[in-house]
């Protein structure tokens, strides 16, 4: 009796919500990066305000994405050990009042620090409801990630929109308002701490013993050397996505002459396709495998980045919403490969995905910020198009499908 009373609970939780919970899930991954985006799409605007050059707008970019980057593994490995259900609550509200602060900072010491407290609330946020993607998937993984990711994808391009229609004809204090969208977040929330909570008290026992236990695919020298793989693989992915994320509109200005509300509007085309690729990516890999996804993506891209430096404004436009489409779907693939390696270390291989992601697209954007400076905004574009062609060394991946097939 008691055993079924057990499994009668344990149903709403882990199959019968598990849509509810990963729809929520994404929902607060859109509200945070939509929120996360302001701060790039901002940058004409803060630039402007304070006179700031390239250099300093990209160390402005490397302190957030430093503080959204290095803390994430440490906070994937510390709830690995405790698990907390209010963690993602928390990490709202460290983005709430950076928001603020950023809507009002007089100067760049100001900005630095207004946006190491909104990187905060994103390196909670990643790992743990990464976490909380994988237990509610079903066993789909690479759709649940899509789903996941895909509400990132269009909250980051939401974000740029709405700075164009909000802030860039009003002023920079408009950012302020954005902290009623981290309020609404918390809101959303709280449900799936709730949920959260009830799925620890159920799983306390028996949930640990099944995830302490999972065996690993393959070998540790091949999970670390798969591993380093797929950090190569980000790194090229994320050094030209910092190229359009932190750049893009700058470059559109610069080369076309158009306004700053036209390039962000440009900026929400690109970013539309990374949400379209995203939503893509993860449930291709479930059926056909996703070393075949990680393949088509990245180095698929090379093509149409390499084309884009030496177009006009509408060809421009169309490859970077290819390059986006193409560059977009390899994240799911590898988050999920990554996760299918170390099934045991689900926060801190999300936070170590997360913040060496983020990490990269903050040191890449300093180190850019700082060759327009010297070159010219053309000059980022003609040298990062060839990043892409990194993606060769997905054949030095293993198939976990024939691995799993052998076992």
């Amino acid at each position: 009796m008691k055993t079924a009373s057990s499994n009668k609970d344990e149903s709403p939780l882990v199959s019968g919500t598990v849509f509810r919970i990963l729809l929520s899930l994404s929902i607060i991954h859109c509200m945070n990066d939509a929120l996360q985006s302001v701060i790039s799409a901002s940058y004409p605007i803060i630039k402007g305000d304070l006179a700031l050059s390239f250099g300093q707008i990209g160390i402005v970019t490397l302190v957030y994405q430093s503080s959204a980057s290095v803390f994430q593994p440490l906070v994937g490995l510390f709830f690995d050990k405790r698990p907390s259900p209010w963690s993602l609550p928390i990490g709202m509200s460290f983005t709430l009042v950076g928001l603020l602060s950023l809507a009002f900072s007089s100067t760049f010491y100001w900005v630095l620090c207004s946006v190491f407290l909104v990187g905060i609330g994103s390196s909670t946020l990643h790992p743990e409801a990464s976490r909380l993607t994988s237990l509610a998937s079903g066993g789909k993984r690479g759709l649940a990630q899509s789903l996941f990711q895909v509400g990132g994808n269009f909250g980051s391009a939401l974000g740029p929109l709405l700075v164009a229609l909000l802030v860039a004809p009003y002023g920079r204090q408009n950012i302020g308002y954005f902290s009623i969208l981290a309020f609404i977040a918390i809101t959303v929330m709280m449900p799936v701490s709730h949920w959260y909570q009830k799925w620890l008290q159920l799983h306390a026992a028996k949930g640990k013993a099944t995830i302490n236990h999972t065996e690993a695919p393959l070998p540790l020298e091949k999970t670390v050397f798969s591993i380093a793989i797929l950090l190569i693989l980000i790194f090229s992915k994320y050094v030209y996505m910092a190229s359009l994320s932190s750049y893009y509109t700058f470059y559109l200005i610069e080369k076309f002459g158009i306004t700053v509300q036209h390039s962000q509007i440009y900026l929400f085309v690109f970013l539309c396709a990374t949400a379209i690729g995203t939503m893509l990516g993860g449930p291709v890999g479930d059926k056909i495998g996703r070393k075949y996804v990680i393949w088509a993506s990245i180095l698929g891209a090379a093509p149409f980045a390499l084309m884009m430096p030496h177009v006009g404004l509408l060809w421009t436009i169309i490859l970077s919403f290819c390059t986006g489409l193409m560059l977009s779907s390899a994240f799911p693939a590898i988050l999920v490969y990554a996760q299918e390696l170390l099934p045991y270390k689900l926060g801190l291989v999300s936070g170590l995905f997360f913040g060496f992601a983020f990490g990269i697209g903050g040191i890449a954007s300093a180190i850019l910020g700082k060759m327009a400076d010297i070159h010219g905004i053309e000059a980022v574009y003609n040298v990062c198009a060839y990043m892409p062609l990194l993606g060769l060394i997905t054949c030095l991946l293993p198939n976990l499908k024939k691995v799993k097939g052998e076992r």
